[in-house]
């Protein structure tokens, strides 16, 4: 095939894919989970909620379905949990800038902010630490200001990933935008597995209070 056919081949792809993303689905609560960071730096402390995000995908068997949708600037992928259906998105954009991608899949996907869950690093607590805050301030993190700007509301829940803070004030941005140490990745193997539990265990009991009754 010749340059020309494979640039129009995955062009009609990209698109095929993106339509894909809106068709038919079985009845059932829809959530919107995404991992905050820094598009292009998928290693260090600050996107650690991508990292979550893929370890969430990977368990929900979608790892290979990532389609990027021009529409919200970010990566989606579709997956499945019992009755409900997870609508996994990862930003194409800086972190300051992350709340324009949730905030225009919500729309797409005709979500509220409730049903927005949002991956985060947390410098106020120690590697290893995770915490589910329902809603709230954006306590100096700036994906979740731009969150709440975006979607004109803190209303969000949000699984905060403990990355730890440095003794010195003037070493957070290079400690935020650093790669974890070969000690820390030790960690974070389990670290995401737990993060994955936490999120989907909280989807599924909110899941169930959401249904009908019969």
């Amino acid at each position: 095939m010749s340059a020309s056919g494979l640039s129009r081949w995955g062009l009609w792809r990209g698109r095929a894919m993106s339509r894909r993303v809106l068709e038919p689905r079985s009845p059932g609560k829809r959530w919107l989970v995404a991992g905050l960071g820094n598009h292009g730096l998928p290693g260090t402390r600050h996107s650690v909620g991508m990292a979550v995000l893929g370890q969430l995908a990977r368990r929900l068997g979608v790892a290979e379905s990532w389609a990027r949708d021009q529409r919200c600037t970010a990566d989606l992928a579709l997956a499945p949990l019992g009755d409900a259906q997870l609508v996994l998105l990862r930003p194409r954009r800086l972190m300051n800038a992350n709340g324009h991608s949730v905030a225009q899949a919500a729309e797409l996907f005709g979500l509220t902010a409730e049903e927005v869950y949002l991956i985060h690093d947390e410098l106020d607590k120690p590697l290893g630490k995770l915490a589910l805050k329902l809603g709230g301030s954006a306590r100096g993190h700036n994906g979740v200001r731009s969150c709440i700007s975006c979607l004109n509301s803190s209303a969000m829940p949000r699984l905060r990933v403990g990355i730890g803070r440095p003794t010195h004030p003037s070493a957070v941005k290079a400690h935020v935008l650093g790669c974890f140490s070969p000690e820390e990745q030790e960690l974070l193997p389990p670290l995401l597995d737990r993060a994955a539990d936490l999120l989907l265990d909280h989807i599924r009991a909110r899941s169930q209070c959401a249904s009908p009754g019969p």
